[in-house]
C-alpha cells in the first residue's frame, strides 16, 4: 500500500482485546500503554467529548504527575501522527479533534469493535423479543466473534479497571444470553460443555448453574444436574455465607421431583424455555409482574416418594378437579394431628397439578401451631399476591381490598390453590379462588363445615390407614423381607400405631436407621413405654403420638436431644443452622451435625438447605421436654441467646442497609452467641429476606416475654431492610409491636425510638397525618429525656411528612428547626439531609435559585461525610432544578451522578425517579430516542414496585410515538454516551475533583 492508500484507507479500532488500530490491514503503532489508555478514554466516548482533567484522571487517577498535563497533550499529538489526519484527501477529517478543554474522537460508524458487539447484542435481543431465536442466536455469536480477550488489556488507570469489569460482564450477559437460546433450541449437546466450563469459571453466578442444570435435566442427566446444585450451594454457603436465589432451589425442588413442565412442551426452532411459561424466569430476572400479566408460581412441596396407600380416598377425590368452564371447586381433607392430610393434599394436587397450567399457590396457615402464631387471612393473601408478582408497595391496606386483587388477578385463570393446617372457616373464606376453573384444597384439623355448607365444599375426613395400606406404608420404609421375617412384631408395630402415619413413620425412622434391631425388640419397646400407645385410634392428638415421640428422642445422643427440645423455644416458623447454635450455645460445625442427627430421625425436616422446620405436634413435644428437662434460668438463658444472635447478626445488616442512619443502641452479647457478618449489601439483604418471617415472630416473643429493650431495638434493625424492599405492613406491624411492649414497661427510651420507626413506616405508606401525631409524641420525648440527636430525629422526620403532604410552610418551620438542631449536635447527615429537603422545598415553591443553593450546600455535606444514602436524592432533585433553569447538560449530569449513587445504595424508587426526570431532559435537549430509553428503565422500575408514576410514564411514551424520528444516523450510539459520562469515566473521577465541582 503507497502512502496515498494509506492516507485514505479506513481506521477500524479495538478494544475488546489489547487496545488497536489498523488503516487499512496495516496495524498502527499506537505507543506506550499510558497513550493506549489515552486513546481508549477516548474512543468509548464515542464522538463526545473529553476534557483533559478526565483524561488525566483516567490514566493516572489519583497518582497524577506533576506534568500530567503535558505529558498527555504530548501522547495527543503522537496519536494524531500515528493515526494521521487525511489531509492529502479531499473532505477527508481529523480523526482526533480539539474541544474546549479536551478532546474528542470521530469513529465512523462500525469501525469500532466495541460498537459492533453492542449492536449485534441489541439486534439479538430485539429478534429473541420477536420470538425469532435461531436469527437472534446468530447474532450473538456474531456480536462474541469480536472478542479477542481480556477488554483492555495491558491499559493502566483506573478507567480501563472500570472498564475491564464492566466489559466482561457485558460479555459473560450476551454469552449466558447465547446460551439460554441454545436450551431453548435444544441444541444442549453444544450448550452443556460451554456451561460447565463457565460454571467452573464463575462458580458464584447463580444464573449459569440454572442454565446447566436445566441444559443437564434436559439431556437426561438429572443427577448430574442436581450435582450441579450441590455445587453451586456449597460454594455460596462456604465462600459468602448465603443460601442459593429462590429461583434456583425452585428448579432444583422440580428436578427432584421430576417436573414434567421442565421438558420443552413442543419440538422445532421457536420453543420456549419450560420455566419461564407462563411469566416465570430464571434468576436475574424481575420478580414482579407487569401490568395485566402474573406471575407463574409453582409452590407446592415436594410429593413424598414413599407415598402409598389412600386409594379409595384418592378415587373419591379423582373427580373432583373442575373441567374448563364449570365453578371454582373447594375441597376439605380433614382429620386428626397427623393422619395424613398434608401428605394426601400435597400428592394429589402433584398427580392434577397438569391440568391447572397458570401454576399453584401454597400455604401453611399453620392453624394449630402450638405456638398460637397463626397466619391471618391478610397474611396468606400477601404472600400469594406477592407470588403472583405484586409489588408489596401495590397491595391495599385492607382485607377486603387484598381479597378483591387476590380474586381478581386468579380472573380467568386455571390456577390451584393448596390452603394448609387450616384452623376455621373464617380464616380460609378470603383466600378462596373466585374464578372458573380453579381449585382450592384445604386440610384442616376441623371438619369446616361453614365451607361445606355456604362455600359448596366437597368434604373429606381421613381415617387411620386400613391394616393393608399401613402394612404397605411400613414396608416402603424399613423394606418388606424385614416385615415376611417378623409378621407377628410387624402387625404389633402397626396396631401399637393406631395405623396412624404419623407414628408409623417415626417408628419406621427407628427401624430404618437401626437395621440390626429385630422388630420384634422395636414392637416389646413400643408395648412397655407407658402403654397408652392404644389411644392413638382416638382422644387428644398430642398425647396420642407422645409415647412414640418419646422413645425416638431418647435413640438421640445427649447433645442431639438437648438441642431437640431447645428448638420448641423458638417462636418462627423455621430456624437456620446458625440460629440454633446460638440457642444451644454451640459451635456451628457441632449443631449441624447434631441437626443431621435430628433429621435422620424424621424428628426435624430440612425444608431448604441448612433450614429446618419442627412439625406442629414434635413442637409440642419439644415444649413438653423444654419444660421439664431444663430449668427456668437456662430456658431463659437459651432464649436471651437467640434474640441476641438475631439483634448482632441485624447489626451487622444495619451497616450495610441504613448508612448514616442513627445507630442503634447495642449492648453486650452472650459470649456463647456468634453473629453472622456479611461482606456486601446483597448479601445482607438475602439474609433479611430470608430471615423475615422469623424477625416477625421474634420481635413479639421478645415483647410477649417482657424484654421491651430487645423488642425495640429488633424492630429498629430493620429499617434500611424494610424501606429498600418495601415490606411496609411487616415494618409497621413490628414497629407498633415494639411501640407498645416499651409503653407497658414505661421505657420511655425505647417509646421514643419506636415512635420514629412507627412515623417513618408511616411516612413512607403516605399515612403522613398518622405519621405527623408520631412525631410530635417522639420530639416531646426526646425533649423531656434531654436527648438533642433524637429531637433533629423528629424534627427532619416532620419536615419530611409535612413537605411530602404539601404543607409547606410547616416544613420550612421543621426543616429549619432541625437544620439548627443537628449544627448544634454535629449531627452532618441530618444536616445535610435538611439542607436537601429545603432544596426540595423551594423547588415546589418555584424558587429555584434557593433550592440549587440549598442542595448544593447539602451535597457538599453529604459527600464530604460519605453519606451516600440521601445524596443521590439530592442529586436527583437537583437536576430536575437545572433542567427547569434550561441548564441541560448540568441537568444530565447531576442526573447521572444521582443514578450512580441511588444504584450503589439500592434505592430503586428515587432510581426510577431519577430515570423518569433524566428522560424529561433528553426530550428537551432534541434526543428523543435517548429519552424513551430512560422513560422504559424508569417504567419497568415504577412497574416493579406498583408505584402510580407508571401511568404518567406510560403517557410520555405514548406521546414519544407520534413524534417525528430521531434525525441522528446513529442514535443508538447518542444514548450509550450518556450512560458513558457518569457509568465509565464519572467513576473514575477521584471524590475530591467531585466536591470540588460542586
Amino acid at each position: 500500500m503507497d502512502i496515498s492508500d494509506r492516507a485514505t484507507a479506513p481506521l477500524r479500532f479495538a478494544v475488546l482485546g489489547r487496545v488497536r488500530a489498523w488503516r487499512g490491514a496495516v496495524e498502527l503503532d499506537l505507543g506506550s500503554p499510558q497513550q493506549r489508555a489515552v486513546l481508549a478514554a477516548l474512543l468509548l466516548r464515542r464522538g463526545r467529548p473529553v476534557t483533559v482533567a478526565e483524561l488525566v484522571d483516567a490514566v493516572w487517577g489519583d497518582r497524577s504527575p506533576p506534568a500530567a498535563v503535558s505529558v498527555l497533550r504530548t501522547y495527543v499529538s503522537r496519536l494524531r501522527k500515528v493515526l494521521g489526519s487525511g489531509a492529502r484527501a479531499e473532505g477527508s477529517v481529523q480523526v482526533v479533534v480539539s474541544v474546549t478543554d479536551g478532546y474528542l474522537v470521530r469513529v465512523p460508524e462500525g469501525s469500532l469493535d466495541l460498537g459492533v458487539f453492542e449492536q449485534r447484542v441489541a439486534e439479538g435481543r430485539k429478534r429473541r423479543a420477536a420470538g425469532e431465536l435461531s436469527a437472534a442466536a446468530e447474532l450473538l455469536r456474531a456480536g462474541l466473534e469480536e472478542w479477542e480477550g481480556a477488554p483492555l488489556a495491558g491499559l493502566p488507570g483506573p478507567l480501563a479497571e472500570v472498564e475491564r469489569s464492566r466489559l466482561a460482564e457485558e460479555r459473560l450477559t450476551a454469552l449466558e444470553s447465547c446460551l439460554e437460546i441454545d436450551v431453548e433450541l435444544g441444541r444442549l449437546s453444544e450448550a452443556v460443555p460451554q456451561l460447565i466450563a463457565l460454571t467452573g469459571e464463575h462458580p458464584l453466578r447463580e444464573q449459569l448453574c440454572w442454565l446447566l442444570m436445566l441444559a443437564l435435566y434436559r439431556s437426561g442427566r438429572q443427577a448430574e444436574a442436581l450435582a450441579a446444585y450441590r455445587r453451586t450451594r456449597d460454594t455460596l454457603v462456604a465462600e459468602l455465607g448465603v443460601e442459593p436465589g429462590a429461583s434456583l432451589r425452585d428448579l432444583r425442588d422440580r428436578v427432584l421431583a421430576a417436573d414434567a413442565s421442565l421438558k420443552p412442551e413442543r419440538s422445532g426452532p421457536e420453543q420456549q424455555l419450560s420455566p419461564r411459561e407462563p411469566g416465570t424466569a430464571g434468576p436475574g430476572t424481575g420478580g414482579h409482574a407487569a401490568a395485566g400479566h402474573v406471575a407463574f408460581p409453582a409452590q407446592l412441596p415436594a410429593d413424598l416418594p414413599t407415598f402409598t396407600g389412600r386409594q379409595a380416598e384418592l378415587e373419591q377425590v379423582r373427580t373432583l378437579a373442575p373441567d374448563t368452564g364449570t365453578p371454582s371447586s373447594v375441597t376439605v381433607i380433614s382429620g386428626m394431628a397427623g393422619i395424613g392430610k398434608t401428605t394426601l393434599a400435597v400428592h394429589w394436587a402433584h398427580r392434577i397439578a397438569e391440568r391447572y397450567p397458570d401454576g399453584q399457590l401454597y400455604v401453611n396457615l399453620r392453624g394449630f401451631d402450638p405456638t398460637g402464631a397463626v397466619i391471618s387471612s391478610a397474611e396468606a393473601i400477601r404472600m400469594f399476591l406477592d407470588a403472583l408478582g405484586v409489588a408489596p408497595q401495590a397491595i391495599p391496606a385492607s382485607l377486603d381490598a387484598q381479597a378483591a386483587l387476590y380474586r381478581s388477578l386468579l380472573a380467568d385463570r386455571r390456577m390451584l390453590v393448596l390452603l394448609d393446617n387450616a384452623r376455621d372457616t373464617e380464616q380460609v373464606r378470603p383466600l378462596l379462588p373466585g374464578s372458573t376453573g380453579c381449585l382450592a384444597i384445604v386440610t384442616s384439623r376441623g371438619q369446616l363445615t361453614g365451607l361445606v355448607t355456604h362455600e359448596g365444599a366437597q368434604p373429606l375426613t381421613l381415617s387411620p390407614l386400613p391394616p393393608p395400606e399401613a402394612h404397605s406404608f411400613l414396608a416402603g420404609r424399613v423394606g418388606a423381607a424385614r416385615l415376611t421375617a417378623e409378621p407377628q412384631a410387624a402387625n404389633e408395630i402397626i396396631e401399637y400405631c393406631g395405623r396412624l402415619p404419623l407414628a408409623l413413620a417415626v417408628v419406621a425412622a427407628r427401624a430404618a436407621t437401626n437395621p440390626g434391631f429385630a422388630l420384634g425388640t422395636i414392637a416389646e419397646e413400643l408395648r412397655e413405654s407407658q402403654g397408652n400407645l392404644d389411644a392413638l385410634t382416638g382422644g387428644d392428638p398430642t398425647s396420642d403420638v407422645r409415647t412414640v415421640f418419646s422413645w425416638s428422642y431418647e435413640a438421640l445422643s445427649a447433645p442431639a436431644a438437648r438441642l431437640f427440645h431447645l428448638l420448641g423455644l423458638h417462636s418462627g416458623p423455621d430456624i437456620s443452622a446458625h440460629a440454633a447454635a446460638a440457642l444451644a450455645g454451640l459451635p456451628l460445625h457441632e449443631t449441624r451435625g447434631l441437626l443431621a442427627e435430628i433429621t435422620r430421625l424424621n424428628l426435624l425436616n430440612e425444608h431448604a438447605p441448612g433450614r429446618y422446620a419442627l412439625h406442629d405436634l414434635l413442637r409440642v413435644y419439644a415444649m413438653e421436654r423444654v419444660a421439664t428437662e431444663e430449668s427456668p434460668q437456662e430456658q431463659d438463658r437459651a432464649i436471651e441467646r437467640l434474640m441476641h444472635w438475631y439483634l448482632h447478626t441485624a447489626a451487622a445488616v444495619y451497616g450495610h442497609l441504613s448508612p448514616g442512619h442513627r445507630p442503634f443502641p447495642l449492648g453486650p452479647r452472650p459470649p456463647e452467641c456468634e453473629p453472622m457478618t456479611f461482606t456486601s449489601r446483597d448479601q445482607a439483604l438475602r439474609w433479611c429476606e430470608i430471615e423475615r418471617p422469623n424477625f416477625v415472630a421474634i420481635v413479639r416473643q421478645a415483647a410477649e416475654s417482657r424484654r421491651p429493650v430487645l423488642a425495640w431495638q429488633l424492630s429498629s434493625s430493620l429499617w434500611g431492610f424494610s424501606y429498600l424492599r418495601g415490606h411496609l405492613n411487616d415494618w409497621l406491624n413490628i414497629a407498633r409491636t415494639s411501640l407498645e411492649s416499651a409503653r407497658q414497661a414505661e421505657d420511655r427510651k425505647g417509646v421514643a425510638w419506636s415512635l420514629i420507626e412507627v412515623a417513618v413506616a408511616q411516612t413512607t405508606m403516605r399515612r403522613f397525618d398518622e405519621a405527623i401525631e408520631s412525631y410530635r409524641e417522639a420530639m416531646v420525648l426526646y425533649q423531656q429525656l434531654g436527648d438533642n440527636y433524637g429531637s433533629s430525629q423528629a424534627a427532619i422526620g416532620l419536615g419530611v411528612a409535612y413537605l411530602q403532604s404539601e404543607r409547606l410552610d410547616h416544613a420550612f418551620d421543621y426543616l429549619n428547626r432541625s437544620l439548627a438542631l443537628s449544627r448544634a449536635n454535629g449531627d452532618e447527615w441530618v444536616e445535610g439531609l435538611a439542607l436537601a429537603q429545603l432544596g426540595d422545598a423551594c423547588h415546589r415553591l418555584g424558587r429555584s435559585g434557593e433550592a440549587i443553593d440549598y442542595l448544593r450546600r447539602g451535597l457538599k455535606v453529604l459527600q464530604a461525610t460519605g453519606y451516600r444514602w440521601v445524596e443521590g436524592v439530592a442529586l436527583d432533585v437537583l437536576g430536575v432544578v437545572l433542567h427547569l433553569q434550561h441548564h441541560h447538560d448540568d441537568a444530565v449530569e447531576s442526573l447521572h451522578e444521582a443514578l450512580e449513587v441511588l444504584r450503589e445504595v439500592g434505592n430503586s424508587w428515587g432510581e426510577g425517579d431519577a430515570l423518569d426526570h433524566l428522560g424529561d431532559v433528553l426530550l428537551d435537549a432534541g434526543r428523543p430516542l435517548a429519552a424513551r430509553t430512560r422513560w422504559q428503565q424508569a417504567l419497568a422500575l415504577f412497574e416493579e414496585s406498583g408505584r402510580p408514576e407508571a401511568e404518567a410514564v406510560r403517557g410520555k411514551l405514548r406521546r414519544l410515538d407520534a413524534r417525528e424520528p430521531d434525525p441522528d444516523p446513529n442514535p443508538a450510539s447518542r444514548a450509550e454516551s450518556a450512560d458513558q459520562i457518569a457509568d465509565r469515566v464519572g467513576r473514575a473521577r477521584s471524590r475530591a475533583g467531585h466536591r470540588r465541582r460542586l
